[in-house]
C-alpha cells in the first residue's frame, strides 16, 4: 500500500504579503517598562527625554533582532506523508522546516488542511535551531472520501531575543486521495486465512460436476450428454470421447454498489454509502485472496465507477481508487441501469454482491424487479443494512400514548421491509440484512459460506 500514500512536497518559504513583519512581546513589555519614567516627568519635564531615549533604544533593539533574523528564502518547508488516508481513520502528517541561516529561530506553523480533516486549521510551535532543520507531527481523521486540497504552510518566527516577528509562508498545496477504510482490510485476516483453506481444499478435492472447467477426457459411457463429447479427440481416437469437466475453483465476483439517495443516511459519523464501500473493500480484499476474479460497478442515475474483472495486487489497487471516487447522489439509483450494465458485462455464471437500500413503500422497488432479471443468470447476494434502531423499537414495549403511536409506525414499516425481502428471496437471491458496523464481517462469512458449498 506504500504507492498509496500522498507524496511529500517541499517548497521554499517566501513574504507573506507586502507586511511581512511585526514587533515581539519582549519589545512591547520594554515599552511598558519605559513609561516608568512618566512618573518623575511629573516635576521634571526633562525626565520625559530620558522615556524617549528609552524607545529610541527599545527600537534600536528591535532593528537588530529584525536584521539578524533568517530571511524567509533561508527557511526550507516540506509536508511529508508516511500513511495512506483512509477514511475514519486516524493519520499523522508531518512538517519539517530547513533553517540554513546561522540564527535560531522559534517557528509557529499553520497548515492549511481542508475542513473535512480536522475542525480547526493545525497549528503547533517548533524550534529550528541555526543550520539545521526540526519536525512537528498533527493528528488528522478524514470524514470524507475522494480527493482533497491541502493548502500552503504559514510560518510566523522569531528569534530567542524575541523582539522581532516575521510571517512567511510555504507554497506547499497539494491533492490528496482519502481512500475507504484501509485498516478494516487488515482486521478482516482470519476471513483471509479461511478463505486460502478453502482454496486448499478444493485444490485436493477435484470436484467434477456440471462446472465449466475443462477437468480431463475419457471413453464415452452410456448416460454421457453428446454436447460433452469432444469430436476432435473422436476423430484422433477413433472412438467417441467425451469430456469431463469440474466445478471452477475461481469464480468471478461483481461488487455493485448503490449510490443514490437512500445511501446518504447518516448512521454514526459515516453515510449509510461509506459503511457499504469500506464492507465491498474487506470483501474484495477475501475474494482476491482466495484465487477469485473481482469486479465492481457503482452508480447512482448514471454509472460512476466501473471495473473489470481481475485479479491481483495491481487489480486491488485499481479497486481502492475506484471506491475513493464513490459519491452519494441526491437523486434516486437508476437500478435499470446498473441491470443492463451488469448482464452486458458479465455473461457466465458469477457472484453478484449487491448492496443497496430500498424505501418501505406499498410498491414493489425497481431494485427488486431488477434483482429477479439478474438471479435468472447470476447467484445474486442482496446485501441491506439493518435498521437496528426500529427493531429495537419494536422489540420494546410502550407505556405511554406516545411511544404507542411510535411502535405502530416502526412496526409497520418493519414488517414492509421483511415483506420485501421475502420477496427478493422468492427471487432465488440470498438476502443479507446487518448492521452498518458489521456488515464487512457478515459478507465475509456469507462469501465463505457461497465458496465452502460451491453454489456457484
Amino acid at each position: 500500500m506504500e504507492r498509496l500514500v500522498p507524496a511529500s512536497v517541499i517548497a521554499p518559504a517566501e513574504n507573506a504579503g507586502r507586511i511581512a513583519f511585526a514587533f515581539g512581546r519582549r519589545f512591547f513589555l520594554l515599552l511598558l517598562i519605559g513609561l516608568a519614567w512618566i512618573a518623575p516627568a511629573w516635576r521634571e519635564p526633562r525626565f520625559l527625554y530620558a522615556l524617549l531615549l528609552w524607545d529610541v533604544l527599545a527600537l534600536a533593539l528591535w532593528a537588530y533582532d529584525f536584521s539578524s533574523m533568517p530571511r524567509p528564502e533561508q527557511l526550507e518547508v516540506r509536508r511529508v506523508w508516511k500513511e495512506p488516508l483512509g477514511l475514519g481513520q486516524k493519520s499523522h502528517v508531518t512538517i519539517e522546516v530547513r533553517n540554513s541561516a546561522k540564527a535560531s529561530i522559534t517557528v509557529q506553523l499553520t497548515d492549511e488542511a481542508p475542513d473535512t480533516f480536522s475542525t480547526e486549521l493545525p497549528a503547533f510551535p517548533l524550534e529550528a535551531p541555526a543550520a539545521s532543520s526540526a519536525s512537528g507531527t498533527y493528528m488528522i481523521e478524514p470524514n470524507a472520501r475522494g480527493d482533497a486540497r491541502f493548502g500552503n504552510v504559514w510560518l510566523r518566527y522569531t528569534t530567542p531575543l524575541r523582539m522581532a516577528e516575521r510571517w512567511a509562508m510555504a507554497r506547499v498545496g497539494q491533492d490528496v486521495r482519502v481512500y475507504p477504510n484501509l485498516g478494516e482490510g487488515q482486521r478482516m485476516r482470519i476471513y483471509l486465512i479461511r478463505s486460502r483453506q478453502i482454496e486448499l481444499e478444493k485444490r485436493f478435492k477435484r470436484q467434477r460436476g456440471h462446472g465449466r472447467e475443462f477437468e480431463s477426457l475419457r471413453e464415452y459411457r452410456a448416460g454421457d450428454e453428446f454436447r460433452d463429447v469432444s469430436w476432435s479427440a473422436t476423430a484422433r481416437r477413433g472412438k467417441l470421447i467425451t469430456k469431463l469437466y469440474q466445478v471452477e475453483r475461481s469464480q468471478t465476483m461483481w461488487l455493485v454498489l448503490d449510490a443514490g439517495r437512500l445511501l446518504r443516511a447518516r448512521v454514526g459519523r459515516l453515510n449509510k454509502l461509506d459503511h457499504a464501500v469500506n464492507a465491498a473493500l474487506s470483501l474484495a480484499q477475501v475474494a482476491l485472496y482466495s484465487g477469485d476474479r473481482v469486479a465492481l460497478l457503482a452508480y447512482d442515475r448514471k454509472l460512476q465507477q466501473r471495473v473489470a474483472p481481475g485479479r491481483g495486487m495491481p487489480h486491488l489497487r485499481a479497486l481502492i481508487e475506484s471506491l475513493a471516487e464513490v459519491h452519494a447522489a441526491t437523486a434516486e439509483a437508476d437500478h435499470l441501469l446498473a441491470t443492463k450494465a451488469l448482464l452486458s458485462s458479465q455473461n457466465r455464471r458469477s457472484l453478484v454482491v449487491w448492496l443497496t437500500d430500498f424505501a418501505e413503500t406499498a410498491a414493489t422497488p425497481e431494485v427488486i424487479e431488477c434483482t429477479a432479471a439478474i438471479a435468472s443468470r447470476h447467484l445474486v447476494l442482496f446485501g441491506v443494512m439493518a435498521q437496528t434502531e426500529l427493531r429495537s423499537l419494536v422489540a420494546a414495549r410502550p407505556d405511554t400514548v406516545e411511544e404507542m403511536y411510535r411502535y405502530s409506525a416502526a412496526l409497520e414499516i418493519v414488517q414492509r421491509r421483511d415483506l420485501l425481502l421475502r420477496q427478493v428471496r422468492q427471487q432465488g437471491a440470498l438476502v443479507l440484512e446487518a448492521a452498518p458496523a458489521g456488515l464487512s464481517t457478515a459478507l465475509a462469512n456469507q462469501y465463505l459460506e457461497i465458496k465452502e458449498r460451491s453454489l456457484l
